[in-house]
This record gives C-alpha cells, structure tokens and sequence, in this order.
C-alpha cells in the first residue's frame, strides 16, 4: 500500500494546467515514428505489464483458496501446496519485475538517447545568432528533463495505463463474483478519498511549480558563480558577504518551500492511509456479519480485503491519466519544437565543397608538403590562397523569430521591430595572399563583416565569393575548414592542450601539434609544463594567461591550415610582452593566406596590402597606410587618436635599437 500511496500522489501533484496546452497536428504520429525501432520491446514490455496485472487477483484467491479448502476443513497437505503456490506466485511476480524494468529501461533509455542525440546535433546547426538569443539552461533543459519527460510516454505512462487498466477490470470482476454487495460498499466510499486527494494535489502542483522555479534561481545563482569568471568577478569587488547572503536567502526560500511540500505530501499519504483504513474496516465489518450469517466465506472475505487495497490505486491513477498523458505528450512537443526549428544557415541544395570548385575553376592545389613543418612554412597548406570578395554586399541581422524561439529565452522579447541594416554597399576584393586590414570605430560594422567570410550569417544583399563562388553555394563543411578565425577571446575547453589543438585536426600527430605550437611561439612553454601536452587548461583556458591563450589558438589555426584567415582583434588587451610574441606567431600564420584583419596595432596596419576603414557600415576610405595619411580622413583622424602613440613607441624602440 505505501508504494501505491506515493505513485497516487504523485499523479495527483501533476499540473492540470498541462491539459490546457494545444498540440501541434502529427504530434502522436511522430512520436510514433520514434516507437517504431522498439516495436518488438514494447509488445514484450507490455505482455509481461498484462501478466504482471493478471498476478494481482491471482494472489488473493490462492488466499481464499488456502483458508476455504485447506485450513477451515484442516487438510493439511492441500495448505503446504498451496502456500508453496503463493511462494512462487511470489517469485513469478519478482521475476516480471525484473523483466518489466529491463526492457523499460532498455526501451526507456533507448529513446532518450536518440532524441538527446538528436537534438544535440540539431542545436549544434544552429546560427551563432541562435545561442546569442536562447538561455543555455533552457536548452539543457530541453536536452535533460523535457527529453526524459517524453520517455516516459512510451514507458512509465503506457505501462502504467495497461497495467492499472487490466488490474481493475481484473479486481472489480473478481470481487463482484465474490461479493456485489461487499464491492458496491467499497466503490461508495472511493469519492471519500477521491475528491480530498484532488484538493491536495491541486495544491501540491502549485507548490511543485513554485519549488522548480525556486530551485532554478538558487541553480542559476550558483552556475553564475561558480564558473571562473563569475568567481573572479566576486571577489576582484570583495563582496564574500552579500553574496553569502544572498545565496542564503535564496537556499531558504528552497527550504521553506520543501518543508510544505512534505507536509502536503504527509497530508495525502495520512488521508489515503485513513480512507483505506475506513475501507478495510468497512468490508471487514459487512464481510464479516455477512460470514457469521453462513452467506459468505471466511477466506473470501480475506480475499475482498486484499482485493480492496489493490483496488484504490489503479482508479485514482486512471482517474489522473489524462493529465500524465498530456504532460509526457506536451515533453515530446517541446522536443520537437527544439527540431522544428530551421537552421537559418545551412547547405543549398547542390551545394559543392570548396575543393572541387577550385579544382574546376583550374585553380589546382600546391604540391604537398613533406614534413610537420612544412605546411606551416609555406603556408595555406590546402592549397594555393584564394580570393574574397565582397560584392556589393549589404546585411541586417536576422529577427528573434528566424533564429529563436520564445520559449528558450528567459525575457520577454521587445525588439519587434524589422531588422536594420548595419552593412550598406560593402565592395572590396583581398587578392591570393593579400592581407586586408579593416579600421574603424567601434561599432562600424568591421566583426559584422568578418562573420561573413566564415558565413556564420548569410548577407541580406549582393555575395560574398571565396575563389570566385558565392559562400552560399558551397557546404559549410568545406567553407570552414578553408577559412580560419582567430578572435579577441579565444575559446578553449576545459581539457588537454592535446585534444583542444585537435579539435582543428583530430588526426593530427603529436608531431603535429609540436610544429604548431613552436611556430606560433608557445612550444617551449608547453614543453616546460610538467604535463606537456596533457596539462589540462581548465574552464575556459583560464589557467593560461590572456597572451598564452591567444598564441594556442594561433597554433590551433596553423594546424588547421586554413587558406583563408580571420583575425579579430587577436592582439587586443595583451600586455607588450604577450603581443610581441603573438605577432610574431600571427606573421607565420598570415605568410602565404588571404587574411582579413581586424587591426589593432599600428604595426598590423603598416603590413596590410589593402586598408579599409569603415564607418556606419560603409567603406569610407581605402588604400595603404601612407596614401590614406595623406588624403586626411578618417584613417588620419583615427591614426592621431589611436595609432600615433604607438607610432612612437616603436620609433623610440627602433631609436634604442640602433644605439
């Protein structure tokens, strides 16, 4: 009975707002679709729940049977047989239980593994513009409870619903045929437990929904916390105390709540546990007048008294099956909305690899290079460097409603109004191995236009062409393993410096990596870590120093050997010492590729072959370094306020140089 008790209140508590929600057509045939490579695993599971369920009567009448044939008239032998047969009813039913669990798990864990899967690759699709918009919790949510919340439809709640469905009709015609007038008493009072329970449990669904919501903000407290940055944040302003505190009040709140919960959840089990005592008491009272009158049988009346308890719980759990059904359905259709959602960038269809674009365009490979370093010397190792151009390109960033879904943001969303355009009639062309330099204010537009290249957002108007093909037409997979970016903050997971070199080419060689790593100035740093290789970075690569990182992800980018290069401010916000030392790592991975940078020291600029600054999302001006100094425009305005300082650093640095 305890057990029943629990799994009815839990019915009980679930919410029955969730019946309100509209689905969407085709939600139950596509969750069929997911059913289908478990078809033979679920006509099992559900034959061993009918039989599981036929146990249910089946334990009682051997009762009856033990008290009526055997112990009453005193044979003896008859009551050994027949308590060995409840033995091994006893034993059958452990075994089914077994059985029942195996193949729901397998079933059960079968299913959340193709959609976690699923929609992990789906996500990964997505726009960047999609993770700027959706809360990273919402998502692992999506992947986490929602994906175990649609499981559960073709485990716990089918099996549930079979199972309570044959051990009622099993239970109500067996206790009719033993008595009508000992199961109609027993049916009166189902209302007496019934209707209390169902106030309980609206009251219990509220209080559910207030703990998630508690529990999720004392969560998010601590994920913002404990990653480094927060944690860094929190004590570079001393503040220990209040967010102490803070937490405090949050961790009390969580308290508070749970305390009522487990008074609520005391409450239904006291109540349940009352009105089956009433129910017992009642039956035993009939049965046992009705038995001392000769109408009825000792054993039968143990037998309707077992039955009784094992009546309550399949009804109460029906009487609540719409609502489990909705929620493990409403699961599904929030999984399938995650799908659902198009990737705003993805292949056409015809779309070709870069390679054999160029190939047909006679635009052939370099010979390969023999040895690790070779295609680091030589540069743009896949092939000869190709051209991009810009044409006449214009772009907007894409709506809310391209990119997101509401449901995965944690604000309302107010920026309803149509896209602006940040780019306008951006026209220019990076020659094969030309290095382009993009100037300008902050906010111009000069990131918007790196993105492009990479195609991490589709332009609005005109193209932008690698190698004198459209992005558009060729597969990403190709685009972006010819194009390498470098930016102001490079990423680097929380593992080896071995596996986040080789997430650029996982079949790269120690070897490899060692040649990456010394052309991009870091090699004897790494060598002289205790761990080499195997040194873990931490979150984030925070156990390295701003200019480490940086020179990583440059041999990261030489590894990848990438004919197209993307810098994004590479060298900002590092110290003199860094920034030597990723400038020089930054000219061995220039030599030889098409580069677009975005420039931040002078030195960068004086290097460019092309100079274009960029203003409201325009080419204002363009040229070399000396030619756009002399026409005093913007470039001369923002050399005085940005570069003339550095201008003199290394004049003076030159001065030291030659004395």
């Amino acid at each position: 009975m305890p057990n029943g008790g629990w799994q009815m209140m839990a019915s009980f508590r679930r919410d029955d707002s969730i019946t309100q929600q509209k689905l969407k057509p085709g939600t139950v045939r596509r969750i069929a679709g997911y059913a289908r490579p478990y078809v033979r695993e679920l006509v099992l599971f559900l034959a061993l729940n009918t039989v599981a369920a036929v146990t249910v009567v089946a334990n009682p009448l051997l009762l009856k049977t033990i008290i009526d044939r055997g112990i009453v008239p005193g044979r003896q032998g008859l009551v050994i047989w027949l308590a060995v047969g409840v033995a091994g009813l006893a034993l059958l039913e452990a075994v089914l239980g077994l059985a029942q669990r195996w193949y729901s798990a397998r079933i059960g864990e079968g299913l959340i593994y193709d959609l976690r899967t699923q929609v992990f690759g789906h996500v990964q699709r997505q726009p960047v513009a999609f993770f700027m918009r959706a809360q990273t919790g919402s998502l692992v949510s999506r992947l986490n409870n929602d994906v175990i919340g649609a499981q559960r439809a073709l485990t716990t709640t089918l099996s549930s619903v079979v199972s309570n469905v044959i051990s009622l009709v099993l239970v109500l015609v067996t206790m009719m045929v033993l008595s009508w007038q000992v199961t109609l008493i027993a049916l009166l009072l189902l209302p007496i437990f019934i209707l209390p329970a169902k106030w309980v449990g609206r009251r219990l669904s509220r209080i559910s929904r207030e703990q998630m919501v508690l529990d999720a903000e004392m969560s998010s407290l601590m994920t913002e916390r404990f990653n480094v940055a927060g944690a860094m944040l929190a004590k570079l302003y001393g503040r220990p105390s209040e967010e102490e505190d803070n937490f405090s009040q949050r961790a009390a709140r969580v308290r508070d709540i749970g305390v009522v919960a487990a008074m609520y959840g005391r409450v239904f089990f006291t109540a349940l546990t009352l009105v089956a005592a009433l129910a017992t008491a009642m039956v035993y009272g009939v049965g046992g007048f009705l038995a001392v009158g000769g109408t009825l049988e000792l054993g039968t009346l143990v037998a309707l008294a077992t039955l009784l308890t094992r009546m309550y719980g399949p009804l109460t759990a029906l009487s609540n099956v719409h609502i489990d059904v909705m929620t493990a359905l409403v699961s599904f259709d929030r999984v399938f909305e995650v799908l659902d959602l198009k990737p705003l960038i993805r292949d056409r269809e015809g779309a070709r690899a870069l390679g054999e674009v160029r190939e047909t365009s006679g635009n052939g490979s370099a010979p390969a290079a023999e040895g690790p370093k070779a295609d680091l010397e030589k540069g743009a190792a896949k092939g000869r460097a190709p051209t991009v151009r810009f044409d006449h390109v214009r772009f907007a960033y894409p709506s809310a409603e391209e990119v997101s879904l509401a449901s995965l943001e944690s604000i309302a969303r107010t920026d309803t109004a149509p896209a602006r355009e940040v780019l306008h009639d951006v026209d220019f062309a990076a020659a094969p191995g030309q290095l382009v330099a993009l100037v300008g204010p902050s906010g111009a537009g000069k990131t918007t236009i790196t993105h492009l290249v990479s195609r991490l957002y589709d332009v609005s108007g005109g193209a932008v062409r690698i190698g004198g093909t459209d992005v558009r037409d060729l597969t990403l997979d190709s685009l972006r393993s010819e194009v390498g970016v470098v930016s102001q903050d490079a990423h680097l997971f929380h593992d080896t410096i071995r596996e986040n070199m080789r997430y650029a080419r996982p079949e790269a060689t120690d070897e490899e990596i060692g040649a990456a790593l010394e052309a991009a100035q870091i090699g004897p740093l790494i060598a002289a870590m205790p761990e080499g290789l195997d040194t873990v970075v931490g979150d984030r690569g925070y156990r390295l120093s701003g200019g480490e990182k940086q020179r990583l992800a440059i041999a990261r980018l030489l590894l990848k050997a990438p004919s197209v290069v993307v810098l994004d401010e590479a060298t900002a916000h590092l110290d003199s010492e860094s920034e030597a030392a990723v400038q020089r790592a930054l000219r061995t991975a220039l030599a030889g590729r098409t580069s677009l940078v975005i420039a931040h020291r002078l030195s960068t600029i004086r290097e460019a072959d092309q100079i274009l600054v960029i203003e409201d999302g325009r080419v204002a001006e363009r040229g070399r370094h000396e030619e756009l100094l002399l026409q005093g425009g913007l470039y001369a305005e923002l050399y005085r306020t940005q570069f003339a300082r550095q201008d003199g650093d290394e004049r003076s640095d030159a001065a030291l140089t030659r004395d």
